[in-house]
């Protein structure tokens, strides 16, 4: 039987941060992310948040699986910690996902921690993966894809007076506009744990810095000189394009903005080459589902939030 080792994906070295990222598209393939990305996150991740990437190997040094593990230190709910485990799908039933479990709960065995959430894929196997060790299903998220090369994508209408398009390259000087509106566009974003962004240094540091974030093709609108929506975009440079979070304020909400930013943005994105497009919603957004199935997007996958209880919360 093969022994598999599970060891903290070292900083810095890009053979490992690149491991971590083939091994997640392999088994995650509608989600985007890039090396950059992995290594910048581990860098800069917050002491609070007691980040660390595993990486579980074969005797030969093949990565077959990953997890990022750490405490949800932007959460306004105290004592929240996530487990996400990802194993190549080729190299299955050599216990990579149970090792990993293992490890990241050892970490996260800690007096503070009394809530892991970890996001399961929904399939019946991934379900009773979680279900044996203790996870209970929760409220779900679609994955969804758009084919940037075949989709009939609206031209953009003539703009309102008042109404401006801007590309997120365009706040470099100062991103405090856009932090604003993510501050509340997040805060009313449906999930089972509560985030808040108002820490202006971390908001930089973890969303606006991050490689992955492509500020040229992030749009905002501008209604009389003010963020009123925005759709941030990631892509991986390898055509692969990813809506990483679309919000209005809730003052200019019920007139298209939203979707008028994002139409924006992908009308870029596929100008700039990128083939794929895709985006995640809950399970219960239904208005921005609502939206994306306008645009021509389909489901592709669904994922669920499985929890237990840990510690002195058991």
């Amino acid at each position: 039987m093969t022994t598999i080792t599970i060891r903290d994906l070292r900083p810095g070295d890009t053979a490992d941060a690149g491991s971590a990222v083939r091994v997640r598209r392999a088994a995650l393939p509608f989600m985007v992310t890039t090396a950059a990305a992995v290594t910048y996150e581990l860098a800069r991740a917050h002491p609070d948040g007691h980040r660390r990437v595993l990486l579980a190997e074969t005797p030969e040094g093949l990565a077959v699986g990953t997890a990022e593990v750490g405490v949800a230190h932007g959460s306004t709910e105290p004592g929240q910690a996530y487990v996400n485990v990802y194993v190549d799908p080729e190299h299955r039933g050599l216990g990579t996902g149970g090792a990993l479990v293992r490890a990241a709960e050892a970490h996260l065995a800690r007096p503070d921690v009394t809530d892991t959430y970890s996001w399961v894929l929904d399939e019946p196997e991934h379900r009773a993966f979680a279900e044996r060790r203790g996870y209970r299903a929760g409220r779900s998220a679609h994955f969804l894809r758009l084919d940037l090369t075949a989709a009939a994508l609206p031209p953009l209408p003539e703009l309102p007076a008042g109404v401006e398009l801007r590309p997120g390259s365009a706040f470099a000087a100062d991103p405090r506009p856009f932090h604003r509106a993510d501050c509340e566009a997040s805060a009313d974003e449906p999930g089972d744990v509560p985030v808040e962004l108002d820490d202006y240094e971390d908001w930089l540091r973890d969303v606006w810095h991050n490689p992955a974030l492509d500020h040229e093709l992030t749009t905002a609108v501008l209604v009389d000189g003010v963020v009123a929506a925005f759709s941030a975009a990631r892509t991986d440079g390898a055509g692969r394009y990813s809506s990483a979070m679309t919000g209005t304020l809730r003052a200019f909400r019920g007139r298209g903005l939203a979707k008028l930013a994002k139409t924006d943005s992908l009308l870029r994105a596929r100008a700039a080459g990128y083939r794929e497009a895709f985006t995640g919603n809950d399970a219960g957004n239904e208005p921005m589902l609502a939206i994306n199935r306008w645009f021509g997007y389909e489901i592709c996958a669904t994922e669920t939030r499985y929890a237990k209880k840990t510690g002195a919360a058991q």
